[in-house]
């Protein structure tokens, strides 16, 4: 995504979405080794494509104590900076994303008070503005992730090629007046 908003100038905005919310059924036995089996081939696409290595975190990691957390650094001024460290965290660095002291350690690297988030992390109107995010992607049918949304029109759900997301960023683009 980097790419595309460095050619197009576009402004990308994140939102939150739980894919396993707590309570959830756990995967079936099947479906959780579909995914751990097809780690490799997207870890080799991602090598191949973007040069990106991959070593993605625990598969049931309990990801709303980042969401939260994330609702903090928006506030702050610094959401985009701590998207991009949970991510790595979880995506390239193996890391658990529920734990306090990994999301404190974050919140330090992009400038962020670690004692501030940690408060945070029980305040209501962060909660708030998760929950909201999550019935905004309700209402859109959103069941996956990644899924991306443009112009509040074109849904592109899973990991695309870059090709594809540069078709419907033109799209929109030319659509504009």
């Amino acid at each position: 995504m980097d790419q595309l908003q460095q050619h197009y100038d576009v402004t990308l905005q994140w939102h939150s979405f739980q894919l396993r919310p707590p309570g959830s059924p756990p995967l079936p036995p099947e479906y959780r080794a579909r995914i751990e089996a097809s780690r490799p081939r997207l870890a080799r696409q991602a090598h191949e494509q973007y040069g990106i290595e991959m070593h993605p975190g625990p598969l049931e990691t309990d990801s709303h104590p980042a969401l939260i957390a994330e609702k903090f650094a928006e506030a702050h001024g610094k959401g985009a900076e701590f998207h991009r460290a949970v991510m790595s965290a979880y995506w390239q660095q193996a890391r658990t994303i529920d734990d306090l002291t990994t999301l404190k350690e974050l919140a330090t690297q992009v400038g962020l008070s670690a004692d501030e988030l940690e408060a945070a992390l029980s305040l209501p109107q962060y909660e708030q503005a998760v929950e909201q995010d999550i019935r905004l992607a309700q209402e859109y049918g959103l069941e996956g992730v990644p899924a991306l949304i443009f112009a509040e029109k074109y849904l592109v759900v899973g990991a695309q090629p870059y090709n594809v997301l540069k078709q419907v960023t033109e799209r929109v683009l030319a659509e504009q007046p």
